[in-house]
């Protein structure tokens, strides 16, 4: 039977986790995979370690039960971007991203390619979701490539066209978190923020941060952390601690 749907399910507070594979080789990821995957479910294969290892990292731990975010933020002509995804369905992944900025026929013809193959081939479509204004950007980042709106109103700007284009979400800072909520009109639309560190940890270059606490308090409903567990001197302790403050806050 072929499976279209898009599994909303969040069991724990802790599932909301997604850890970052953002390091160098095949062989450091699937350590880390192996480390984390007994309360860990999510994990972002980003631009270094695609690079480096390539799309067979992807099917390992895909393959091995590991739900995989594709971060690659396509942004290229619609039929690109749309055949691209395509490709990445079929590597098996569970959730892939998008630039908003790449426009509304590039995002709905997306949309539709997924859906499409998916109903074809048999595949579990991934959950699409559209890039917004990344966290490392501020009002003057904005301003260097044209665009006069404050961070927020170009969130919100952004993620209105997304939901009107059938995406499943988007990324944002957690910043714009509740503004996005409020603002959406379908209550199972996405919400994915990265730029979140734990109290006492460096921002390194993100400009629009908060805690895992604060960001699941504002209702975001995965948080992509990667620094503060690869950096840390225990990666697992770093994940338990981060997902024990997670479940701190109520899901209600």
């Amino acid at each position: 039977m072929t499976d279209t749907s898009i599994d909303s399910s969040i069991d724990t507070a802790s599932d909301k986790l997604i850890v970052a594979l953002d390091v160098g080789s095949a062989r450091e990821a699937l350590e880390l995979f192996r480390q984390l995957r007994g309360f860990v479910r999510h994990f972002k294969i980003g631009s270094q370690l695609f690079t480096a290892a390539g799309p067979q990292i992807v099917r390992e731990i895909a393959q091995a039960g590991g739900r995989v975010f594709l971060d690659l933020k396509f942004h290229d002509i619609p039929n690109t971007v749309a055949a691209a995804s395509v490709e990445a369905a079929r590597l098996g992944v569970w959730m892939l991203n998008a630039h908003a900025l790449g426009g509304a026929l590039m995002m709905r013809r997306t949309v539709e390619a997924l859906t499409e193959a998916a109903g074809r081939e048999g595949l579990t479509r991934p959950r699409l979701i559209a890039v917004t204004v990344l966290t490392s950007a501020d009002a003057a980042t904005l301003a260097e490539v044209g665009i006069q709106s404050e961070p927020l109103a170009q969130v919100l700007a952004l993620a209105r066209l997304a939901l009107d284009c059938g995406m499943d979400g988007v990324v944002a800072s957690p910043h714009e978190v509740k503004a996005v909520r409020a603002a959406a009109s379908r209550a199972d639309f996405m919400l994915v923020a990265p730029g979140v560190r734990p109290a006492g940890n460096a921002a390194d270059d993100q400009k629009r941060i908060m805690t895992p606490a604060q960001a699941i308090s504002a209702g975001a409903d995965y948080l992509v952390i990667g620094r503060a567990i690869l950096n840390a001197p225990d990666p697992v302790g770093a994940a338990r601690k981060i997902c024990e403050e997670m479940d701190s806050v109520s899901l209600v």
